[in-house]
Protein backbone atom coordinates (compact mmCIF):
# COMPACT_ATOMS: atom_id res chain seq x y z
CA UNK A 1 0.00 0.00 0.00
CA UNK A 2 0.88 3.66 -0.82
CA UNK A 3 1.41 6.00 2.10
CA UNK A 4 1.11 9.49 2.26
CA UNK A 5 3.16 11.38 4.77
CA UNK A 6 3.29 14.58 5.65
CA UNK A 7 6.46 16.75 7.02
CA UNK A 8 5.93 20.30 7.35
CA UNK A 9 6.64 21.92 3.89
CA UNK A 10 8.42 18.73 2.11
CA UNK A 11 5.25 16.64 2.23
CA UNK A 12 4.67 17.16 -1.80
CA UNK A 13 8.24 15.90 -2.08
CA UNK A 14 8.41 12.60 0.29
CA UNK A 15 5.01 11.82 -1.58
CA UNK A 16 6.12 11.53 -4.93
CA UNK A 17 9.27 9.84 -3.93
CA UNK A 18 6.98 7.18 -2.10
CA UNK A 19 4.85 6.92 -4.90
CA UNK A 20 7.92 6.35 -7.08
CA UNK A 21 9.38 3.51 -4.66
CA UNK A 22 5.73 1.87 -4.15
CA UNK A 23 5.44 1.57 -8.30
CA UNK A 24 8.93 0.67 -8.82
CA UNK A 25 8.50 -2.33 -6.08
CA UNK A 26 5.63 -3.39 -7.82
CA UNK A 27 6.75 -3.90 -11.39
CA UNK A 28 10.01 -5.71 -9.72
CA UNK A 29 7.76 -7.53 -8.03
CA UNK A 30 5.64 -8.68 -11.62
CA UNK A 31 9.30 -8.82 -13.15
CA UNK A 32 7.58 -6.16 -15.73
CA UNK A 33 10.59 -3.57 -15.20
CA UNK A 34 14.71 -4.95 -14.40
CA UNK A 35 16.79 -2.74 -11.87
CA UNK A 36 19.70 -0.24 -13.47
CA UNK A 37 22.32 -3.33 -12.95
CA UNK A 38 20.04 -6.14 -14.59
CA UNK A 39 18.96 -4.09 -17.36
CA UNK A 40 22.72 -3.12 -18.17
CA UNK A 41 23.31 -7.28 -17.97
CA UNK A 42 20.84 -8.35 -19.88
CA UNK A 43 21.81 -5.64 -22.69
CA UNK A 44 25.83 -6.16 -22.50
CA UNK A 45 25.26 -9.38 -23.84
CA UNK A 46 23.95 -8.24 -27.33
CA UNK A 47 27.38 -6.85 -27.78
CA UNK A 48 30.82 -8.92 -28.43
CA UNK A 49 32.77 -9.10 -24.98
CA UNK A 50 36.34 -7.68 -25.21
CA UNK A 51 39.32 -7.80 -22.60
CA UNK A 52 40.45 -4.15 -22.15
CA UNK A 53 44.23 -5.49 -22.84
CA UNK A 54 43.10 -7.28 -25.81
CA UNK A 55 43.43 -4.68 -28.51
CA UNK A 56 39.66 -5.68 -29.57
CA UNK A 57 39.85 -9.60 -29.45
CA UNK A 58 37.11 -11.83 -28.96
CA UNK A 59 36.12 -14.05 -26.51
CA UNK A 60 35.91 -17.51 -27.25
CA UNK A 61 32.15 -17.69 -27.73
CA UNK A 62 31.90 -14.44 -29.13
CA UNK A 63 34.72 -15.31 -31.72
CA UNK A 64 32.61 -18.32 -32.87
CA UNK A 65 29.75 -15.82 -34.05
CA UNK A 66 32.49 -13.59 -35.61
CA UNK A 67 34.26 -15.86 -37.81
CA UNK A 68 35.21 -14.80 -41.54
CA UNK A 69 32.52 -17.37 -43.01
CA UNK A 70 29.86 -15.62 -40.98
CA UNK A 71 30.65 -12.05 -42.16
CA UNK A 72 31.00 -13.17 -45.74
CA UNK A 73 27.82 -14.74 -45.56
CA UNK A 74 26.14 -11.47 -44.21
CA UNK A 75 27.88 -9.63 -46.40
CA UNK A 76 26.78 -11.25 -49.38
CA UNK A 77 23.45 -12.52 -48.48
CA UNK A 78 22.71 -8.79 -48.18
CA UNK A 79 24.16 -8.12 -51.78
CA UNK A 80 21.41 -9.23 -53.02
CA UNK A 81 18.60 -7.01 -50.94
CA UNK A 82 18.94 -3.32 -52.07
CA UNK A 83 16.16 -1.95 -49.51
CA UNK A 84 18.81 -3.25 -46.65
CA UNK A 85 21.65 -1.51 -47.67
CA UNK A 86 22.62 2.32 -47.13
CA UNK A 87 23.07 4.31 -50.13
CA UNK A 88 22.97 7.14 -48.95
CA UNK A 89 25.92 6.59 -46.33
CA UNK A 90 27.91 4.85 -48.74
CA UNK A 91 27.51 7.90 -51.26
CA UNK A 92 28.40 9.90 -48.30
CA UNK A 93 31.68 7.99 -47.90
CA UNK A 94 32.73 8.36 -51.85
CA UNK A 95 32.70 12.15 -51.35
CA UNK A 96 34.83 12.53 -48.22
CA UNK A 97 37.53 10.13 -49.59
CA UNK A 98 38.02 12.89 -51.65
CA UNK A 99 37.93 15.49 -49.83
CA UNK A 100 38.14 14.49 -46.08
CA UNK A 101 39.50 9.89 -46.22
CA UNK A 102 40.58 10.33 -42.85
CA UNK A 103 36.97 10.66 -41.51
CA UNK A 104 35.84 7.37 -43.75
CA UNK A 105 38.49 5.45 -41.74
CA UNK A 106 37.10 7.07 -38.85
CA UNK A 107 33.91 5.58 -39.23
CA UNK A 108 35.64 2.38 -39.75
CA UNK A 109 37.01 2.64 -35.91
CA UNK A 110 33.27 3.30 -35.10
CA UNK A 111 31.96 0.09 -36.76
CA UNK A 112 34.94 -2.26 -34.74
CA UNK A 113 33.49 -0.40 -31.61
CA UNK A 114 29.84 -1.42 -32.40
CA UNK A 115 29.93 -4.47 -34.72
CA UNK A 116 33.29 -5.82 -33.72
CA UNK A 117 34.60 -5.96 -37.35
CA UNK A 118 36.84 -3.56 -39.11
CA UNK A 119 35.03 -4.50 -42.82
CA UNK A 120 32.01 -3.04 -44.50
CA UNK A 121 29.09 -5.36 -43.51
CA UNK A 122 26.75 -3.24 -46.23
CA UNK A 123 27.59 -3.81 -50.07
CA UNK A 124 26.37 -0.23 -51.15
CA UNK A 125 29.38 0.94 -51.60
CA UNK A 126 30.43 -1.80 -53.86
CA UNK A 127 27.31 -1.46 -55.54
CA UNK A 128 27.59 2.26 -56.38
CA UNK A 129 31.15 1.36 -57.51
CA UNK A 130 29.85 -1.00 -59.95
CA UNK A 131 27.58 1.27 -61.35
CA UNK A 132 30.19 4.08 -61.74
CA UNK A 133 32.57 1.77 -63.59
CA UNK A 134 29.80 0.40 -65.91
CA UNK A 135 28.89 3.98 -66.58
CA UNK A 136 32.81 5.33 -67.19
CA UNK A 137 33.68 2.41 -69.17
CA UNK A 138 30.95 3.39 -71.43
CA UNK A 139 31.88 6.81 -71.68
CA UNK A 140 35.18 5.30 -72.99
CA UNK A 141 33.75 3.45 -75.16
CA UNK A 142 31.99 6.63 -76.94
CA UNK A 143 34.82 8.13 -76.68
CA UNK A 144 37.12 5.86 -78.80
CA UNK A 145 33.87 5.30 -81.09
CA UNK A 146 33.80 1.86 -80.23
CA UNK A 147 30.33 -0.70 -81.41
CA UNK A 148 28.14 -1.59 -79.11
CA UNK A 149 29.74 -5.17 -78.78
CA UNK A 150 33.32 -3.92 -78.92
CA UNK A 151 31.93 -1.80 -75.72
CA UNK A 152 30.70 -4.68 -74.20
CA UNK A 153 33.48 -6.93 -74.07
CA UNK A 154 35.77 -3.68 -73.04
CA UNK A 155 32.74 -3.44 -69.91
CA UNK A 156 32.87 -7.44 -69.15
CA UNK A 157 36.68 -6.92 -69.30
CA UNK A 158 37.07 -3.85 -67.36
CA UNK A 159 34.84 -5.10 -64.12
CA UNK A 160 35.86 -8.97 -64.02
CA UNK A 161 39.65 -8.14 -64.92
CA UNK A 162 40.62 -4.96 -63.89
CA UNK A 163 38.36 -4.40 -61.06
CA UNK A 164 37.74 -7.56 -59.29
CA UNK A 165 40.92 -9.58 -60.61
CA UNK A 166 43.25 -7.29 -59.52
CA UNK A 167 41.14 -6.02 -56.77
CA UNK A 168 41.36 -9.53 -55.11
CA UNK A 169 45.28 -9.78 -56.11
CA UNK A 170 46.21 -6.75 -54.73
CA UNK A 171 43.51 -7.12 -51.27
CA UNK A 172 45.44 -10.85 -50.55
CA UNK A 173 48.82 -9.05 -50.92
CA UNK A 174 48.75 -6.81 -49.03
CA UNK A 175 46.70 -8.96 -46.53
CA UNK A 176 49.10 -11.49 -46.66
CA UNK A 177 52.31 -8.83 -45.77
CA UNK A 178 50.23 -6.79 -43.29
CA UNK A 179 49.50 -9.58 -41.00
CA UNK A 180 53.01 -11.32 -41.67
CA UNK A 181 55.50 -8.19 -41.49
CA UNK A 182 53.44 -5.15 -39.92
CA UNK A 183 52.06 -6.99 -36.95
CA UNK A 184 53.00 -4.87 -33.84
CA UNK A 185 52.35 -8.78 -31.53
CA UNK A 186 51.91 -11.65 -34.05
CA UNK A 187 48.77 -13.46 -32.73
CA UNK A 188 45.85 -15.08 -33.53
CA UNK A 189 43.18 -13.18 -31.61
CA UNK A 190 43.53 -10.18 -33.61
CA UNK A 191 44.99 -9.52 -37.15
CA UNK A 192 43.75 -8.10 -40.22
CA UNK A 193 40.69 -9.17 -41.98
CA UNK A 194 40.75 -10.19 -45.14
CA UNK A 195 37.61 -7.90 -46.08
CA UNK A 196 38.98 -5.14 -44.73
CA UNK A 197 41.77 -5.15 -46.94
CA UNK A 198 39.32 -5.64 -49.92
CA UNK A 199 37.68 -2.53 -48.41
CA UNK A 200 40.81 -0.61 -48.45
CA UNK A 201 41.23 -1.84 -52.07
CA UNK A 202 38.09 -0.06 -53.36
CA UNK A 203 38.32 2.75 -50.80
CA UNK A 204 41.48 3.34 -53.09
CA UNK A 205 39.95 2.31 -56.16
CA UNK A 206 37.31 5.10 -56.30
CA UNK A 207 38.98 8.00 -56.85
CA UNK A 208 41.35 6.62 -59.54
CA UNK A 209 38.10 5.58 -61.18
CA UNK A 210 36.30 8.84 -61.35
CA UNK A 211 39.71 10.61 -62.47
CA UNK A 212 41.32 8.26 -65.17
CA UNK A 213 37.86 6.95 -66.42
CA UNK A 214 35.64 9.82 -65.97
CA UNK A 215 37.26 13.08 -65.90
CA UNK A 216 40.22 12.24 -68.47
CA UNK A 217 37.44 11.25 -71.11
CA UNK A 218 36.96 15.34 -71.34
CA UNK A 219 40.69 15.88 -72.50
CA UNK A 220 41.17 12.30 -74.68
CA UNK A 221 40.08 13.56 -77.74
CA UNK A 222 40.88 16.90 -77.85
CA UNK A 223 44.00 17.35 -75.50
CA UNK A 224 45.46 14.09 -74.73
CA UNK A 225 45.48 11.59 -77.92
CA UNK A 226 45.73 13.68 -80.38
CA UNK A 227 47.98 15.81 -80.06
CA UNK A 228 50.13 13.08 -78.07
CA UNK A 229 53.61 14.40 -79.23
CA UNK A 230 52.76 17.82 -77.92
CA UNK A 231 53.88 18.87 -74.36
CA UNK A 232 50.76 20.11 -73.00
CA UNK A 233 48.98 17.10 -74.38
CA UNK A 234 50.88 13.90 -72.49
CA UNK A 235 51.80 16.70 -69.75
CA UNK A 236 47.87 16.57 -68.35
CA UNK A 237 47.42 13.60 -69.68
CA UNK A 238 50.38 12.22 -66.98
CA UNK A 239 49.77 14.68 -64.62
CA UNK A 240 46.18 13.02 -64.01
CA UNK A 241 47.83 9.19 -63.51
CA UNK A 242 50.14 11.20 -61.25
CA UNK A 243 47.45 12.33 -59.35
CA UNK A 244 45.44 9.29 -59.76
CA UNK A 245 47.77 6.80 -58.63
CA UNK A 246 49.05 8.60 -55.63
CA UNK A 247 45.65 8.78 -54.35
CA UNK A 248 45.63 5.12 -54.12
CA UNK A 249 48.74 5.30 -52.44
CA UNK A 250 47.82 7.94 -49.94
CA UNK A 251 44.26 6.53 -48.85
CA UNK A 252 45.86 2.89 -48.83
CA UNK A 253 48.43 3.93 -46.21
CA UNK A 254 45.29 5.77 -44.46
CA UNK A 255 43.50 2.37 -44.17
CA UNK A 256 46.29 0.56 -42.71
CA UNK A 257 47.79 3.25 -40.53
CA UNK A 258 44.25 3.65 -38.96
CA UNK A 259 44.48 -0.55 -37.44
CA UNK A 260 46.18 -0.15 -33.69
CA UNK A 261 47.71 -2.90 -34.17
CA UNK A 262 49.99 -2.32 -37.02
CA UNK A 263 53.17 -1.05 -37.04
CA UNK A 264 55.57 0.97 -39.57
CA UNK A 265 53.21 1.71 -41.90
CA UNK A 266 54.61 4.57 -43.22
CA UNK A 267 56.58 2.05 -45.43
CA UNK A 268 53.57 2.00 -47.41
CA UNK A 269 54.13 5.34 -48.77
CA UNK A 270 57.70 4.56 -50.25
CA UNK A 271 56.12 4.05 -53.53
CA UNK A 272 55.83 7.65 -53.65
CA UNK A 273 59.21 8.29 -54.69
CA UNK A 274 59.26 5.85 -57.20
CA UNK A 275 55.85 7.64 -58.85
CA UNK A 276 57.51 10.60 -58.86
CA UNK A 277 60.66 9.44 -60.19
CA UNK A 278 58.33 7.91 -63.25
CA UNK A 279 56.52 11.01 -63.58
CA UNK A 280 59.46 12.78 -64.22
CA UNK A 281 60.83 10.60 -66.46
CA UNK A 282 57.82 10.51 -68.79
CA UNK A 283 57.67 14.26 -69.26
CA UNK A 284 61.11 14.57 -69.85
CA UNK A 285 60.91 11.55 -72.34
CA UNK A 286 57.65 12.37 -73.98
CA UNK A 287 56.01 9.36 -73.08
CA UNK A 288 52.02 8.71 -73.11
CA UNK A 289 50.07 6.94 -70.76
CA UNK A 290 46.95 7.86 -72.05
CA UNK A 291 47.61 7.21 -75.23
CA UNK A 292 48.71 3.82 -74.57
CA UNK A 293 45.62 2.83 -72.10
CA UNK A 294 43.58 3.97 -74.75
CA UNK A 295 45.83 1.42 -77.29
CA UNK A 296 45.45 -1.43 -74.74
CA UNK A 297 41.70 -1.16 -74.47
CA UNK A 298 40.94 -1.21 -78.16
CA UNK A 299 43.31 -4.00 -78.23
CA UNK A 300 41.28 -6.02 -75.68
CA UNK A 301 38.19 -6.10 -77.63
CA UNK A 302 39.62 -7.07 -81.62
Amino acid sequence: MMKRVFTGNSNVFLFATVQEASINSYRNERGLVLSPVKECCKNSTMLPTTSPHSNGALGSRDAARHTAGAKRYKYLRRLLHFRQMDFEFAMWQMLYLFTSPQRVYRNFHYRKQTKDQWARDDPAFLVLLSIWLCVSTIGFGLVLEMGVLETLKLLLWVVFVDCIGVGLLISTLMWVISNKYLLKQPSRNFDVEWGYAFDVHLNAFYPLLVILHFLQLFFINHLVVINSDWFVGYFVGNTLWLIAIGYYLYITFLGYNALPFLKNTVVLLYPFALLGLIYVLSVSLGWNFTKGLCWFYKARVQ
